[in-house]
């Protein structure tokens, strides 16, 4: 396998010198200041809600993980020794080359064709170069490529001027042209950016799979990034391709793939001339309940992908072979803003175009990769589910919690990024911090995306599509989509708070409470009586009482109402926390209870979980725990004791 450019961006060893430092020291902070009642059992709600979901998550990356192994050791070098053998014993007749620039700087343009004519001079096939350019000055610069190489009597290279709408109007065009060029049977395309560098032997040893199998429709290669930013910046790209190299290669092993990256695919030229291809590149469009129906402005790689998956054709993805983008942030000095601008174009891609590629079912795709498109409809809330759960216990049972879920975040997305590692030929810590902002930072923008996906912009371009020119109808779509996904993430939210134990549905005990309440019952004793006699009746056999936070007051009147029926139950719990229940009994309730060890009341005795009291009923025993109990006398009894017969 060839090696990656020796001039892509990494961090500098101080960065990474300078994380190594910074994880350490949050690794000691955790560990030390995290509590031991993190790890006891009141605890297993939060460990469920994050551990169950994390395993799923993960077990699935893991599944990924194996068929990107499994493809890049076992089955590609296979594929490339047939493609080679191949290449040996024919080429395709003809070549046509797609290349889209948008004002690009003069420096980057001219390293682009020159990598770009070196190539095609190796390749020596007779080749149409299409030019879609929005200046003159980029006229100049290919002359002036084409004067260094000696103008290749075998490359003939066409200029087509860009309208300013985007770049599906363009790519239309220059198929049109091609089309009417009447390719030969066998003929290639290749589609690539002008930001696109070719690394050496990009087309001998990407295009000879064509040649191998006749099944195969496009393919597409693995990528490389020369960023201009910061260390982080040059991180973040290196880090989004190394997770692509992981997908590509796994969904390569099902002869699919999720997307023909528009960086550089090649296609075979008799598909992307048919008309319903063109067609979809420059027109695409999706019919919504909501939006009606409106053109797609980016995404072309998308589109091109969709035709391919819908008329059966076989893709692969060539591990060996990468292509060099020149990289940079809209705004390289906001990081932030500027990574949001370009997930939420990708998400909205991605989405816009998945629904319809799922309604086609498993048959033209595998099982697999269908099932991967709806992990990607799934995985948006459930990435959603940890942090979630965090804040909720945090802010409303522990903040200790939030030290568990940091060692959790430190464990699995640095066994994520070694694993990435290990496949991509490099590490970085920088990795493990933005592995974690790409999954929450990105799901966040996936939902929000999937409630409002008709809005499209193109940060370079300076254009967007997708809303009514209506004002009043375009404020009306918007105040729907923020209804849909507030009431969507609410009830995500509703579900784990009842999960995790924060918000509770009432018990027998509280909707007893509640029903005396409200029929007006005042005398706090009779209450209790009531409630906790209904309740140690009518429990499941062998069940429990759980009593509130708080005080109750009880009598004689309690044993008087538990002799009438039989007792089902054979605890009463108090409520979460040390002895958070109290129950306060007249000296006739106390003599039948005694304490941890058999021995009589105290004027308070506590009942721990470990060592509960007992009440001694007529005909059975319940045992007390997790109680505070207070031995005081009784007015109505003292009343009655004083009044004299």
């Amino acid at each position: 396998m060839s090696r990656p450019p020796v001039d892509r961006s990494v961090a500098s060893r101080v960065t990474e010198l300078t994380t190594l430092l910074l994880i350490l020291t949050a690794l000691v902070v955790i560990i030390t200041e995290l509590p031991a009642e993190v790890f006891s059992p009141e605890s297993k709600s939060f460990f469920f809600a994050i551990g169950a979901v994390g395993a799923w998550r993960y077990s699935w990356w893991l599944v990924q993980a194996v068929r990107s192994t499994w493809y890049n050791r076992r089955l590609f070098p296979r594929l490339r020794a047939e493609a080679d053998a191949a290449a040996e014993h024919s080429r395709p007749p003809e070549l046509y080359v797609l290349c889209t620039s948008y004002r690009i700087e003069g420096e980057v343009n001219f390293r682009v064709y020159d990598a770009l004519l070196r190539e095609l001079v190796d390749y020596g096939v007779p080749t149409v170069l299409f030019a879609s350019i929005s200046d003159r000055t980029d006229v100049d610069v290919i002359t002036h490529v084409l004067d260094d190489h000696g103008w290749p009597d075998h490359v003939e290279v066409r200029y087509m001027f860009q309208k300013g709408d985007g770049k599906r109007s363009a790519m239309a065009e220059v198929l049109r042209a091609i089309s009417r060029r009447l390719p030969a049977p066998g003929s290639l395309l290749v589609s690539m950016d002008g930001d696109i560098r070719l690394e050496p032997g990009t087309l001998e040893r990407s295009l000879s799979f064509f040649q191998a199998d006749p099944g195969l429709g496009a393919l597409t290669t693995n990528n490389s990034a020369i960023v201009t930013g910061n260390d982080a910046t040059r991180e973040w790209y290196d880090l989004r391709y190394a997770q692509r190299h992981l997908v590509m290669s796994s969904l390569s092993v099902s002869r699919r793939l999720l997307v023909l990256t528009g960086r550089y695919s090649a296609f075979r030229a008799d598909l992307a001339v048919q008309p319903d291809f063109i067609d979809l590149v420059e027109n695409d469009q999706v019919e919504h309940w909501r939006f009606g129906r409106f053109k797609f402005l980016s995404g072309d790689d998308k589109s091109t992908w969709f035709w391919l998956l819908k008329n059966g054709w076989r893709m692969r993805y060539i591990p060996d072979v990468y292509v060099s983008g020149y990289e940079e942030l809209p705004d390289r000095r906001r990081f932030f803003a500027s990574t949001t601008d370009l997930m939420r174009r990708w998400y909205g891609n991605m989405l816009r175009t998945s629904n319809r590629a799922i309604a086609l079912g498993p048959r033209p795709m595998g099982l697999f990769a269908w099932w991967s498109l709806v992990d990607q409809r799934l995985s948006m809330w459930t990435t959603l589910i940890g942090p979630t759960v965090v804040l909720l216990v945090t802010l409303f049972v522990r903040p200790s919690f939030l030290f568990a879920y940091l060692l959790w975040i430190l464990f699995t997305r640095g066994i994520a990024t070694l694993i990435l590692a290990w496949q991509r030929g490099r590490y970085s810590l920088l990795w493990i911090p933005l592995i974690y902002y790409n999954q929450v930072w990105g799901a966040i923008l996936k939902t929000y995306v999937s409630f409002r996906f008709n809005r499209q912009k193109w940060s370079r371009q300076g254009i967007s599509a997708g809303e009514p020119d209506d004002p009043v109808a375009v404020r009306r779509q918007r105040r729907m989509g923020h209804v849909l996904h507030g009431f969507a993430y609410g009830a995500l939210l509703f579900v784990l708070v009842l999960t995790t134990g924060v918000l509770k549905p009432p018990d027998r005990m509280s909707l007893a409470i509640a029903r005396d309440q409200g029929n007006g019952a005042e005398a706090p004793a009779e209450n209790a009586n009531r409630w906790l006699a209904q309740v140690a009746t009518t429990v499941p056999e062998g069940g429990s009482v759980r009593l509130p936070k708080g005080e109750l007051r009880v009598n004689e009147a309690l044993l008087d109402r538990l002799a009438q029926k039989p007792v089902r139950a054979e605890r009463i719990d108090g409520a979460d926390g040390r002895l958070a229940s109290t129950l306060s009994l007249t000296p006739g309730v106390a003599e039948r209870i005694t304490g941890p060890e058999g021995a009589p009341l105290a004027e308070t005795t506590g009942c721990p979980p470990d060592a509960g009291c007992t009440l001694t009923l007529d005909q059975q025993r319940l045992t007390l725990v997790n109680v505070r109990l207070r031995v005081e006398p009784d007015p109505v009894m003292d009343a009655v004791k004083t009044a004299g017969p």
